[in-house]
């Protein structure tokens, strides 16, 4: 695991390390091409530059992103952006996180993308990569 990734978690309360090391685990279990750094304050994953797939703390608990999650039709991922295609959901605790429904999501996220990677240089056109 990045060492930086395991500084994050690390910085968590213990039940929130818990959620953390959980899903970095199942993370770079499935996705073991993508590139893995702190960006942006948090964990994302990385395929060929384009963020893929992410998890940070906030009020409502423990975030896990995908860039492209609208377009995977899964009512779980129900906290949608309001102007990209991301989907998310928030678990709690560990009992909540069902890691074959993870590695479901991640591996959709390998044959569904959209461009993030040259959103600035296409002047915030989003296009489907894959």
């Amino acid at each position: 695991m990045n060492e930086t990734i395991t500084a994050y978690i690390s910085g968590l309360t213990p039940e929130d390390q818990t959620i953390g090391q959980l899903l970095a685990t199942a993370i770079d279990a499935e996705l073991t091409e993508a590139e893995s750094k702190i960006w942006h304050g948090h964990p994302v994953w990385f395929i060929e530059k384009n963020p893929i797939v992410g998890f940070s703390r906030q009020k409502a608990g423990i975030r896990l992103m995908f860039w492209s999650g609208a377009d995977f039709e899964d009512e779980k991922l129900s906290v949608r952006g309001g102007k990209f295609k991301d989907a998310s959901i928030f678990f709690h605790n560990t009992a909540q996180i069902d890691t074959a429904e993870i590695r479901q999501w991640l591996g959709k996220s390998r044959t569904i993308q959209w461009n993030y990677r040259d959103l600035v240089k296409k002047k915030g056109l989003l296009e489907r990569l894959i």
